[in-house]
């Protein structure tokens, strides 16, 4: 595992729609690199986008290369690589109905381990109908590290965010398998003025220790519906959905 020679990817090659609708689907899930081994993973994909609805798709240790190779083709999307293994990149990837106006890669600044690799992070902007953009974070955190490392890399997503005045998506596996961490995380989000989608304890998320790993974080929309959606046999982790709405602004 080597730092990438490319860190951001970006593939824009279908004609899609110019801004998000006022009501859009958006799916957050650590595939856990099965995007493009996985025999069922295409068509289950292009099911759920067709049963939800579904306008953005966040992702976590997603593989990608080309769009040809891609499991959304109808989708453009942006990436942020942490890891290269032969000619193909693994991070974390955000598609879209609609293409980001930019996008902004990141690798934290310590590994996973002495020897092990960075973490990716992914700032995206999409258009609204009336002018503003909404911004998505893609997270997956730093896992394998001590507890002060872990806040000194959550830090620097008010960062990379702090300023936007919009509406705001934050998600992700945010790796939150103890109380510091869950503090942390919780503490920054309430900073920057995020909701958290309600996901129940008994729900089905990737947990350890009776703590969630994965989360939809929000500001400036209208929460209309959420689901965890049950599958064990692509990942580790169970896909998160939201259906979020929001009031078009007057110029």
């Amino acid at each position: 595992m080597f730092k990438p020679s490319q860190l951001h990817h970006r593939s824009c090659e279908i004609e899609c729609k110019t801004m998000l609708p006022d009501t859009f689907g958006v799916l957050c899930w650590n595939v856990y690199k099965q995007n493009k081994k996985h025999f069922h993973f295409k068509h289950y994909l292009h099911t759920l986008h067709q049963e939800k609805s579904i306008d953005i798709c966040i992702m976590q240790e997603a593989a990608f290369s080309d769009q040809k190779r891609f499991a959304l083709e109808h989708c453009t999307y942006d990436a942020a690589a942490n890891i290269e293994v032969n000619g193909g990149f693994y991070g974390v990837l955000t598609a879209s109905l609609v293409a980001s106006n930019r996008a902004n890669a990141y690798l934290s600044e310590g590994r996973e381990s002495l020897f092990g690799p960075h973490k990716s992070l992914l700032v995206s902007y999409y258009p609204l109908s009336d002018g503003r953009e909404l911004l998505i974070l893609n997270v997956h955190a730093i896992n394998f590290r001590e507890n002060r490392h872990y806040r000194r890399e959550m830090e620097r997503f008010l960062v990379k965010v702090r300023d936007h005045k919009g509406p705001m998506i934050i998600a992700g596996d945010f790796n939150t398998w103890n109380k510091v961490r869950m503090k942390k995380l919780y503490l920054l989000c309430e900073g920057l003025g995020l909701q958290r989608v309600p996901f129940s304890q008994g729900d089905k998320i990737k947990s350890f220790m009776g703590h969630h790993l994965d989360f939809i974080f929000f500001r400036g929309l209208e929460l209309l519906e959420y689901e965890v959606i049950e599958e064990d046999t692509i990942s580790d982790h169970n896909p998160l959905f939201a259906r979020f709405g929001y009031t078009v602004r007057q110029a």
